[in-house]
């Protein structure tokens, strides 16, 4: 049985300004088995720098992300993070005071990637119109792509139970970002209210990322599509 100081314990701490500076390429990282990062994350990695710090720093945040994608928070302990990282504790304390702080800055990293691979993959359609039911497209090959283990924000934040815990803000963060892009292209329709029209959409994607990954039904992706389509149709002038 592990050890309380072996796993991440859901606790309290700043998480404002401190929270923006943990963004990472966190790139190519790989497991044999079982989840690992899945293909929207290798399509918008941002290049390493060369330093050695920066080096050591970023494959500590890559390899807490796999782990956290593939097993949750609470079973990723720091033993398992030495091992499958290499690196030794010591330099891992050097860069992060906590795990916490491990774990609120592998997901920040991943919420810039997935957004930023998001959105391009969404914007390659052609008009606004397209572009919204284009990213339940976007949506379903990502949860056939390899390693697909749903959504790392809804998965982590169901693992703490306070809605202050920094968790569940930069989950929260992930989603209203969501929110915020579908808005804009909501928006280009010149319609009444485009916001209520995102909010609804916002629903959609969520309800058939939890279904693919509750139960498998890749096509739920589909299914919302088809309900968007309906919605637009609603609302077109």
């Amino acid at each position: 049985m592990p050890r309380e100081t072996d796993r991440y314990s859901p606790r309290k701490f700043a998480c404002t300004a401190k929270l923006n500076t943990y963004r990472c390429a966190a790139s190519d990282v790989r497991s044999t088995h079982g989840c690992h990062l899945t293909l929207e994350n290798d399509r918008s990695t941002v290049s390493a720098m060369s330093t050695q710090t920066h080096d050591t720093r970023e494959k500590i945040l890559a390899t807490a992300e796999q782990l956290i994608y593939q097993n949750g928070i609470h079973a990723t302990g720091m033993d398992l993070l030495v091992k499958t990282s290499g690196v030794a504790r010591k330099s891992i304390y050097r860069h992060f005071a906590t795990k916490d702080e491990i774990a609120a800055a592998a997901l920040n990293a991943r919420d810039v990637r997935w957004m930023q691979w998001f959105k391009t993959e969404s914007d390659k359609a052609g008009t606004p119109r397209e572009r919204i039911l284009n990213m339940f497209a976007v949506l379903k090959n990502w949860f056939e792509s390899e390693g697909f283990c749903g959504c790392a924000f809804i998965n982590t934040a169901g693992e703490v139970g306070d809605p202050n815990d920094p968790i569940r803000l930069i989950a929260k963060l992930h989603k209203q970002k969501l929110l915020d892009y579908t808005v804009e292209l909501t928006k280009q329709l010149n319609i009444e209210q485009p916001t209520a029209l995102a909010r609804q959409l916002l629903i959609l994607m969520e309800g058939a990322i939890t279904t693919a990954r509750v139960m498998g039904d890749y096509s739920a992706a589909d299914s919302a599509r088809d309900i968007a389509q309906l919605l637009l149709n609603q609302v077109s002038p």
